[in-house]
């Protein structure tokens, strides 16, 4: 996506929290979603529909055109959608897609095991909504592709993805538990404060100023799922964060945190030969205790 600008206009733009993700807004109508991880999301307004191009489709609703090439050809290979979108005409084109599961094959039976629970009952009630497939393929290709130490991360991101897609169809999925990529709310509870619920298909109710430094959005970013802070009354007022954002969020909570930001934060992650030689049979959390 290029937006044409005048020389010297500046964009305006806010930034917030929404659950587990980094959402910056922009007043042009761009909405930029990220999970911290290795998810990003572009959200447009309505009214660049149809007027779009690129590696991100055309934003017209219809999928069945989405490898329209730079030469406006609809296309099947992803190689040749691809290619015809890069940047430099002097850079070769890529003529192989590597496959992460054959180059790396003591992966392949964990990824399968574990990305499983897209295709399993406890995603039943959102099969008949979303189909599946596509996403078990790509979480089974991601995970076969983290294997530096970053195996729970691929794997966790791939099906927060099919599990945010079904919350978008009113499918809500409680798949997270202790032991399978579990975010930790009350490990940050500050005593008779503060209180962080996690919402795996976000909150409509969530409390969020619309328009700040003139930028007012229409599109809507509650399906987002992660914590939800709520205060006592007589303990800690509701004010605007810190950075101009336009979510409401108690001072002094703290924010919820995944297994994996809590391996980093405990210096007790695995290293990449250990990854590796060793990939893990579920993505648990660490029982560590609350810092004082």
């Amino acid at each position: 996506l290029v937006i044409q600008r005048d020389t010297g206009h500046h964009v305006a733009y806010t930034t917030r929290e929404v659950g587990q993700y980094l959402v910056v807004e922009a007043s042009i109508g761009v909405i930029v979603i990220w999970d911290k991880k290795t998810t990003v999301f572009i959200k447009l307004a309505p009214s660049y529909k149809g007027r779009v191009c690129g590696l991100c489709g055309n934003f017209d609703q219809r999928s069945s055109n989405d490898f329209t090439t730079r030469d406006h050809m609809v296309v099947d290979s992803e190689l040749d959608f691809g290619n015809s979108w890069k940047e430099a005409p002097t850079c070769p084109d890529v003529s192989v897609t590597p496959d992460p599961c054959a180059r790396n094959p003591h992966r392949l039976s964990w990824a399968q095991k574990q990305c499983s629970i897209i295709k399993s009952s406890v995603f039943s009630v959102c099969h008949s909504k979303v189909d599946p497939k596509p996403f078990y393929e790509a979480c089974v290709h991601d995970s076969c592709s983290c294997d530096t130490g970053g195996d729970c991360e691929c794997f966790c991101s791939a099906v927060a993805s099919y599990a945010q897609e079904c919350t978008k169809e009113g499918a809500c999925v409680f798949w997270r538990t202790p032991d399978l990529c579990p975010v930790f709310c009350d490990y940050y509870n500050p005593p008779d404060e503060c209180e962080w619920h996690y919402e795996p298909c976000g909150n409509r109710s969530f409390e969020t100023c619309r328009t700040v430094n003139g930028i007012h959005s229409n599109i809507s970013v509650s399906y987002l799922e992660g914590k939800r802070a709520s205060a006592r009354r007589d303990a800690v007022p509701m004010r605007l964060g810190t950075q101009g954002a336009g979510g409401l969020s108690p001072p002094r909570c703290r924010v919820c945190s995944t297994s994996l930001e809590r391996q980093k934060e405990s210096g007790r992650g695995r290293g990449p030969q250990e990854a590796a030689d060793q990939p893990k049979t579920g993505c648990l959390g660490l029982q560590t205790r609350p810092r004082s």
